[in-house]
């Protein structure tokens, strides 16, 4: 954790001439960036699985359709496909994943008032009138919606519903473009069609995060947010 906040101090201490008192932020809306750019080898890794999963959908209905009264068997085939073809059905889940320790990390060290035995210094930095370790409800007990930290939030979160927005449109484009087969006999795979109506709005759960995490952590949610929207219209156009 001592190693953690060090990172997180030295590149506020870089970015202390452009930013002033906001230099934290700006430190975390960096370190995001760098996480991100780290884990972009399996973003790619991931969308190649996407389309090459899609492509498989027509041999998969007819496995479906081979094996319909064998359950087991039907697994056992699709498991075979997969690996035969190299895809991993998981790849999708690894960029979120890998992501989680940075997350995580952050969340503690903007939630701990020591580190190491001593004052955590970091608790101190603000963006703007906010405090990175405070909450949405710390900044509506403290002025108000519209008091100076309050407008940080509505700033925030006029982000996230811009993001969430266009993350909303694109993956309702993607599953337009690559939809789910049916397994046969014209019914759907179970729990596909309840998915598919649900996965569109799964970017707006973001808001919900951004109201209950210290704002440091929300500042890397926003931000790892809004790269995955730009990230998926490039590797998925």
């Amino acid at each position: 954790m001592s190693v953690f906040a060090s990172l997180v101090g030295h590149l506020a201490d870089l970015l202390q001439p452009l930013f002033g008192a906001s230099a934290a932020a700006a430190a975390i809306v960096l370190f995001t960036a760098l996480v991100r750019l780290l884990v972009h080898p399996l973003s790619r890794a991931a969308a190649r699985g996407q389309k090459a999963r899609t492509e498989l959908q027509p041999r998969i209905a007819e496995l479906r359709r081979k094996h319909a009264k064998n359950p087991e068997k039907l697994q056992r085939a699709v498991l075979e496909l997969h690996a035969e073809e190299k895809v991993s059905p998981l790849s999708g889940c690894l960029p979120s994943l890998c992501q989680l320790p940075a997350f995580f990390l952050l969340y503690h060290l903007f939630s701990s008032s020591e580190i190491g035995g001593e004052a955590n210094e970091l608790l101190s930095h603000r963006l703007l009138s906010a405090p990175l370790g405070g909450r949405w409800a710390d900044a509506l007990g403290d002025g108000g919606a519209l008091g100076g930290a309050g407008l940080v939030y509505v700033a925030l979160f006029a982000v996230v519903a811009g993001v969430a927005t266009f993350s909303y449109r694109l993956t309702r484009r993607t599953m337009a473009d690559r939809p789910v087969l049916p397994a046969g006999d014209g019914e759907a795979v179970p729990g596909v069609g309840a998915l598919t109506r649900v996965m569109p709005f799964m970017s707006f759960f973001t808001l919900v995060t951004v109201a209950v995490v210290p704002l440091a952590a929300a500042l890397y949610v926003v931000t790892s947010t809004a790269w995955s929207a730009v990230e998926r219209a490039v590797l998925y156009r």
